[in-house]
């Protein structure tokens, strides 16, 4: 059996195998001489939404005959889905591209459809894509959620009023298209968002077969944000490994080493992020960071924890208290001084679903049978 710790490295490693020959040669000893606990890679793999690039990593490796056959099967028929979904993503996008451009809209891709569209794995089927985002000046930012509106993509939620995102516009879904999609103004949280916008990325923007995607340097900062940042990663200390991923293939491109100095309060958590990349990956030299105090009393919490899940998970349990309890305290401060978030919580708190949702919830109230 392999613990959560082990099978994350052997993951990890695996994700490197196609250009990295140190990494591909451990893995391949390891496939010969040790028993892979099986179910605990697809486990993982498939919690970190990395499972179709482990096979395509261990195809192009020429070692997937050290695999159980019914798993390569399974492998196979996975990745063929992410990849047929993932044509369907980039024709969706470049209908959505020439819609906004036909308008003098100029949209620049972000995250994993971006890195689709610029055609940064080998095999498009190796990303699990979620929404498709982009990213619009501000003066266009209503004008492109309209265009959208009037091209047949409608809300994805009907409750007759949306939460006020300070970085993008509800998601929209077309009856007819496999994605969602979010049209973002900002790409942070508000108190990080005057180092990160979209002036920021707009001046070093690049056009690959003929789409708008940011800088690579931009996109391993933003690959990092996205987990770190808006998803409180930093909190957390710990890792994703689709974020990893495109951070590791990024790092190819556009070394990790200095990536974050024009940054001030961001700078340290994409440096922590970019140290747990370094230690995962196995010492990958285009992963080095700049070692300081804080990355290294962040990778002892964060190897720490690897070692003892079951702690590390009632941890979490307060931390996703303490962060609810914030982001709604937050909220009520905002709206005493903004209308729209003042309209949207009296909205909430007068839904008769909600208070039905939150009734079950403090088990005041029984579910239905």
């Amino acid at each position: 059996m392999m613990n959560y710790k082990e099978s994350l490295f052997f993951v990890a490693k695996c994700l490197t195998i196609s250009l990295e020959e140190k990494n591909r040669n451990e893995i391949e000893n390891q496939l010969k001489t040790e028993e892979i606990d099986w179910d605990a890679v697809v486990k993982l793999s498939t919690a970190h939404y990395v499972f179709p690039a482990l096979y395509c990593n261990l195809k192009r490796a020429g070692f997937l005959h050290f695999l159980p056959e019914e798993l390569v099967n399974y492998m196979i028929h996975i990745t063929d889905l992410n990849r047929d979904r993932n044509t369907q993503i980039i024709i969706q996008a470049k209908a959505v591209h020439q819609l906004l451009v036909q308008n003098n809209i100029t949209p620049i891709f972000l995250k994993g459809t971006g890195n689709l569209l610029e055609g940064l794995y080998d095999d498009i089927s190796e990303r699990m894509v979620g929404d498709i985002d982009f990213i619009v000046a501000k003066k266009d930012y209503e004008k492109s959620y309209e265009l959208l509106q009037n091209n047949n993509y409608n809300k994805v939620t009907d409750e007759g009023y949306s939460f006020p995102q300070f970085k993008h516009q509800p998601r929209l879904i077309h009856k007819d298209r496999i994605a969602a999609v979010e049209v973002h103004k900002e790409l942070l949280l508000e108190k990080y968002a005057l180092e990160f916008n979209y002036n920021l990325i707009k001046a070093d923007s690049q056009i690959i077969n003929g789409m708008n995607v940011m800088s690579f340097k931009n996109q391993l900062s933003l690959s990092i944000i996205a987990k770190q940042i808006n998803d409180g990663g930093i909190h957390y200390k710990n890792i994703a490994l689709r974020n990893a991923y495109d951070v590791f293939l990024l790092s190819k491109k556009t070394p990790v080493i200095n990536a974050f100095d024009h940054f001030e309060t961001l700078k340290n958590p994409l440096n922590c992020f970019a140290a747990s990349c370094h230690i995962v990956f196995g010492s990958v030299q285009s992963l080095k960071y700049e070692k300081t105090k804080e990355t290294e009393a962040y990778l002892s919490k964060f190897l720490n924890d690897l070692k003892h899940q079951e702690r590390t998970k009632k941890e979490y349990v307060k931390i996703d208290r303490k962060l609810f309890i914030k982001t709604r305290l937050n909220i009520i401060k905002k709206s005493l001084f903004n209308k729209e978030y003042r309209q949207w919580l009296m909205n909430r708190t007068s839904d008769k679903n909600w208070q039905r949702e939150k009734l079950i919830q403090l088990r005041i109230k029984k579910t239905k049978s």
